[in-house]
């Protein structure tokens, strides 16, 4: 793997395109080559493998990925960023960067009618810190095509996205991501591989589809009694549901018909646990993703 970013050539793009990281966009680029291998190497790919980048910025790890990948889409919210990167592909990647497809857009109103031929089976980014969780769901849910994926995020986001019931961080993101996909954590990176330089560590988030833990049930029905659980964590469920099953006697009867203890909190319960308890209750008005 050759043409790949350093720090001379991360600084000297950036001055000749004018542009700043800023945080509102959550931009933190990678200029470590070694760094984009490792993620690379990490995520997996089959030589037929359709990468799906969110986030591409200077083009870092975009090109790590195009000589690997059967095709590459680039979604990149700044249309500066988003304008250069086929020239950086050219410059970089030589003939490889005709695999590339940028689309300017925000990953997380992106549909999968923008993102086809070929449709990504890949997920393989530097998210911003910022929409890490939101867009990870939103293209989960809006592309069925999408196999497995290994994304870099704030290491504080990945203790949350793989942990397990009864962890200190079990919550909200954990189960979510649970009823797409199974998810690993995948390593550690240190802050000094970006600039600007963060003020956290970053974690690798390793996932793998899977079908939903039951038919029976619409996930947004068992996305709603999650919201609902963890918005009063410190609660029992029979408490802490209320709301959500229209009375604390309600709620409970859902919870002993899913046979699940009222008396537990939803820092104990599997994503199974969750949908049954939705399956249980299938007049109770849901909410959206």
């Amino acid at each position: 793997m050759t043409g790949l970013l350093g720090p001379a050539e991360i600084r000297e793009l950036a001055a000749r395109l004018g542009v700043t990281p800023t945080k509102k966009l959550g931009q933190n680029f990678v200029h470590d080559p070694n760094t984009v291998r490792r993620i690379v190497a990490s995520a997996g790919l089959a030589p037929d493998d359709v990468a799906l980048e969110v986030g591409p910025g200077l083009g870092s790890l975009t090109l790590a990925l195009l000589p690997v990948a059967a095709h590459v889409h680039a979604v990149e919210l700044d249309p500066t960023l988003a304008a250069a990167l086929p020239a950086t592909a050219a410059r970089f990647a030589g003939p490889d960067a005709a695999r590339l497809t940028v689309h300017p857009a925000d990953a997380l109103r992106v549909t999968a009618a923008e993102l086809t031929d070929p449709a990504p089976t890949a997920l393989v980014a530097n998210l911003p810190y910022n929409v890490a969780v939101p867009v990870v769901l939103h293209l989960l849910a809006e592309l069925p095509s999408l196999r497995h994926g290994l994304v870099m995020v704030q290491k504080e986001v990945a203790d949350r996205l793989v942990a397990g019931p009864g962890s200190k961080v079990y919550g909200v993101p954990s189960v979510k991501l649970a009823w797409y996909a199974r998810a690993r954590a995948a390593g550690k990176v240190p802050p000094n591989v970006f600039w600007p330089v963060p003020n956290v560590d970053s974690g690798l988030v390793a996932f793998t589809r899977r079908e939903p833990p039951r038919a029976d049930v619409r996930r947004e029905a068992v996305f709603a009694v999650v919201d609902a659980a963890f918005a009063q964590r410190r609660k029992t469920l029979r408490a802490a549901l209320a709301g959500w099953a229209g009375g604390a006697d309600r709620a409970a009867a859902a919870l002993t018909a899913a046979g699940v203890d009222p008396g537990a909190r939803g820092e104990s319960l599997t994503v199974e646990q969750f949908a049954a308890i939705a399956a249980s209750a299938p007049t109770v008005p849901t909410t959206a993703q």
